[in-house]
């Protein structure tokens, strides 16, 4: 498991390492916004522990940024203790706050709390009409049979089975499947929309195409 801690404060990070670590996670570190966004792209961790106040720009908008392509579960680490500043983070997409100075030991509590949540949302199976997507083990199956997916067509069917029926814009979709880098990457969707629309041909679902806006996965019968 790895968690990334993104502070300004060199104390609060070492103090974090250490508390983690003996938790047995692997701890990165960023001790500014921009810094903590790319740790998130090319790292991945489980878990982000994020302060408010950053020297580069505000942690709510960090979280939005992060939000816009990343479920990651965040944990906020804050002095702000008012109401108007947890209820920003929450509205942002925060899964917990804690102000600062903190127990280590409600700190952990929480961390584990949040990512226990996370893990029964994620591992929970998405169903749309035949297909059934199982995201704890990445598996497709199709009327009950298996259906093979490279890991980028089952990310892109995913983000399309969650939203079922609902345009997912071309920014969200390659967010989501490629990282924010990608964001102008408009070709991958169109050929991974094509092998999709291959391997579901006759089971009464489609990839529907919006030009210019995203995609949309719909039943036949609609």
């Amino acid at each position: 498991m790895t968690a990334l801690v993104i502070d300004d404060e060199v104390q609060i990070r070492r103090l974090l390492r250490l508390a983690l670590e003996t938790k047995g996670y692997a701890v990165r570190e960023a001790e500014s916004g921009l810094l903590g966004l790319q740790e998130a792209v090319f790292h991945k961790p489980e878990v982000i522990l994020l302060d408010l106040g950053l020297p580069d720009m505000d942690g709510v908008e960090v979280l939005k940024r992060l939000r816009e392509w990343s479920s990651i579960p965040v944990l906020i680490l804050s002095v702000r203790d008012y109401e108007q500043a947890k209820l920003a983070a929450f509205d942002a997409g925060a899964d917990d706050y804690v102000t600062k100075p903190f127990s280590t030991a409600e700190l952990l509590a929480r961390l584990a709390a949040i990512q226990r949540r996370h893990v029964g949302d994620e591992s929970a199976n998405l169903e749309v009409g035949p297909l059934s997507l199982d995201p704890a083990r990445h598996e497709a199956r199709l009327n009950g049979a298996s259906l093979k997916l490279t890991p980028t067509e089952y990310a892109m069917l995913a983000q399309l089975v969650r939203h079922a029926g609902k345009v997912v814009t071309l920014k969200q979709l390659l967010r989501a499947v490629w990282g924010p880098q990608a964001e102008q990457q408009n070709h991958y969707l169109r050929v991974y929309a094509n092998h999709l629309r291959k391997k579901l041909e006759g089971t009464g679902l489609e990839i529907q195409n919006e030009p210019g806006i995203g995609y949309r996965l719909i039943t036949g019968d609609r």
